[in-house]
């Protein structure tokens, strides 16, 4: 085991942990400013959707990719990485209901709507998206009205209509209608990718840093979030459910078409391995600094659950 891979699950550990204790205080019963109350079972099912562990990948790549410029205050990062901790985990809320995927299981306990119900699971997702703007917006968070507006911009964007949301809404109609190679990386770039894409550029957002280092972190965003939906696909091919933590093989079941059920599994595994070089390379302007996200890149590529 490398020194760097050691610091890499190191660092992953200690931000997830941090990353919960901060969403914990969040969600926490204590009324806010401007509040009028919080509901006691709405609160227990955003928690319930929220505090259950996770690598809480996210969220460590906000932190991380913000770590790559000096001037980053990590306490700031770590509210932006749960804020998008927040959309990621309404977004499997919703995703988990009978009306969508219809999943009984996530990350090894019942699913919102099973512990709670479904309507629970509704406002359990609506509130949590709505927590997401307001963590960006608060005092707490020590950033520039500027940035804060170019976050939630940003944040906005790969979360919507153009972003997961229509990526959910194209991967549904997949289920009627097969889409072709094109379609899948369409859908999958939304439903998936957007979100890690913006972990990513959120850094150099935070960090006020050159268009170009903007580009950079996003393109490197858009790599791994490809890099993850195939490994998430190999993975619901191969792997089993207890590993997993939530049901596999549904893909299949449901005849729906992914990139490695067109290609195969021998083609996904080389194409990780192609995508792994290609964040490598883009990270390059970074040097030294970038170790931790190529230590990323290949952990997203070859992870088991």
């Amino acid at each position: 085991m490398s020194e760097r891979y050691q610091e890499f699950q190191s660092l992953l550990k200690s931000n997830a942990e941090a990353v919960e204790a901060l969403l914990a205080a969040l969600l926490s019963s204590t009324v806010q400013a401007d509040e009028i109350a919080r509901p006691e079972r709405l609160l227990a099912a955003m928690r319930h959707g929220v505090l259950n562990g996770g690598k809480r990948l996210r969220p460590f790549l906000v932190i991380e990719s913000a770590a790559l410029f000096p001037n980053v205050e990590r306490e700031t990062a770590l509210r932006i990485g749960a804020a998008l901790e927040c959309i990621h985990c309404y977004s499997l809320v919703h995703d988990d209901l009978p009306a969508m995927d219809d999943d009984d299981l996530r990350r090894g306990q019942p699913t919102v709507h099973i512990a709670f119900d479904e309507a629970a699971a509704i406002l359990a997702g609506d509130s949590l998206l709505t927590l997401a703007f307001d963590i960006v917006a608060a005092p707490e968070t020590r950033l520039p009205d500027a940035t804060k507006t170019a976050l939630v911009l940003a944040l906005a964007r790969a979360a919507g209509i153009g972003g997961m949301a229509g990526g959910q809404a194209l991967d549904l109609a997949a289920e009627k209608q097969a889409p072709d190679e094109d379609g899948i990386v369409t859908l999958q770039a939304m439903k998936t990718g957007a979100l890690l894409r913006f972990a990513c550029e959120a850094g150099a957002i935070i960090a006020g840093a050159s268009n170009d280092e903007r580009a950079t972190l996003r393109r490197y965003g858009e790599t791994v979030g490809l890099a993850f939906q195939i490994a998430d696909d190999l993975l619901d091919l191969t792997a089993d459910a207890q590993t997993m933590g939530k049901a596999t093989g549904k893909d299949a079941d449901r005849g729906k078409a992914t990139l490695v059920s067109r290609r195969g599994q021998a083609w996904a595994e080389s194409r990780l391995q192609e995508l792994v070089k290609e964040a490598e390379a883009l990270l390059a302007p970074f040097s030294h600094r970038a170790g931790i996200l190529i230590e990323t890149a290949h952990f997203i590529a070859n992870r088991r659950n």
